[in-house]
């Protein structure tokens, strides 16, 4: 099964591959969304945990699906050959941060709304939050494709396809994570499905732009890999991280970030 999908995204034009898989990632969010139909909550613990295990898999792939990539791909000797992955990666993370001072959102389990001052409703604004923060997500699915398109050897297929899984991995208590505060604050179950799966509609969408991109301008495919690096490793340590340690029981998360770097490292060298 998994050679079969492999073989066919390998035949297809990288935007539609990286579309395919974008939207594969969205689907699931949209699935850990429908949560709300189920169940009246979730278990803060087990929730937590959850999002530990986010966490692990998205430092996992930062650094083997696309710092490693980029850094092995990179000409040169020293210095001169880990520069464009170290300027990249700091290009990322300020991405991200500039994201966040200039589009008001709010965070999960705080109660401050963030970036300009705005009307607008907070579940639209808590939608916002986990938006912006899918961008690195569908960016890097997007690049990866384009990438082996251009028979890069350092970007495959399956490599590729091994980064869609574990973000859609972990995309699943993402939406839950939306999904069900939402519901706490009143809103139908419907509703808070809506928005919980609305807040990863960007990662289709990036990451079809992404692909396009390395295709037309190959020599900023090391670049575009650990500038997505950076954005999600920022995300780690402004969000994921901060939210899972507003409860007791903080060792739960730690486990479920250990369990997440763990499982998605052996995807990736073991597979990719």
């Amino acid at each position: 099964m998994m050679d079969e999908l492999i073989e066919y995204l390998g035949k297809q034009e990288a935007v539609v591959a990286a579309l395919c898989a974008g939207l594969f990632t969205w689907g699931v969010t949209a699935l850990g969304a429908s949560s709300v139909f189920l169940f009246k909550g979730v278990n803060k613990k087990l929730l937590n945990g959850m999002l530990g295990f986010t966490g692990g898999v998205m430092i996992a792939a930062s650094f083997w699906s696309l710092l490693a990539p980029a850094i092995e791909m990179s000409a040169g000797e020293g210095f001169e050959k880990v520069m464009p992955s170290a300027i990249g990666f700091v290009l990322g993370a300020l991405f991200i941060f500039g994201l966040d001072k200039l589009m008001p959102h709010l965070h999960l389990n705080f109660l401050k709304t963030e970036g300009p001052k705005s009307s607008l409703h907070r579940t639209t604004l808590l939608t916002i939050a986990i938006a912006l923060h899918n961008i690195p997500e569908g960016l890097a699915v997007g690049v990866l494709f384009g990438g082996a398109a251009s028979g890069i050897p350092e970007a495959s297929i399956t490599g590729a396809v091994l980064l869609a899984m574990g973000i859609g991995l972990q995309n699943f208590p993402e939406g839950i994570a939306v999904s069900m505060p939402l519901r706490r604050m009143g809103l139908s179950r419907w509703k808070s499905f809506q928005y919980g799966q609305l807040s990863a509609i960007v990662e289709p969408i990036f990451a079809v732009l992404g692909a396009f991109a390395v295709g037309f301008f190959m020599p900023i495919l090391p670049y575009a890999l650990s500038f997505a690096a950076g954005a999600m490793l920022f995300v780690v340590i402004e969000e994921v991280i901060p939210e899972t340690q507003q409860e007791e029981h903080s060792d739960i998360p730690i486990l479920g970030f250990v369990l997440g770097f763990v499982v998605m490292m052996m995807l990736d060298v073991a597979l990719g």
